[in-house]
């Protein structure tokens, strides 16, 4: 009789019931989330129009730079 004759069955405990105010928090942090991610989602859009805009100017000036280089370079 190496075994016990019969096996005591516990149930695990209960989880304790959710704390409203946990909840609340968690549900405002959430928003909180979304509302963030979607701003920057706008910025982010922003800013890639602006950096391409950016990026234009420098190769019109560079553009305007050569072009005025070579009609100097000509006319000396």
């Amino acid at each position: 009789m190496t075994e016990p004759r019969r096996r005591l069955v516990r149930l695990p405990p209960l989880p304790p019931p959710p704390d409203p105010y946990q909840q609340e928090r968690l549900r405002r942090l959430r928003d909180r989330l979304g509302s963030e991610r979607a701003a920057l989602a706008r910025w982010m859009a922003r800013l890639r129009r602006a950096f391409h805009t950016v990026e234009k100017k420098i190769h019109a000036i560079a553009y305007a730079e050569r072009e005025i280089t070579k009609l100097q370079e000509g006319s000396s």
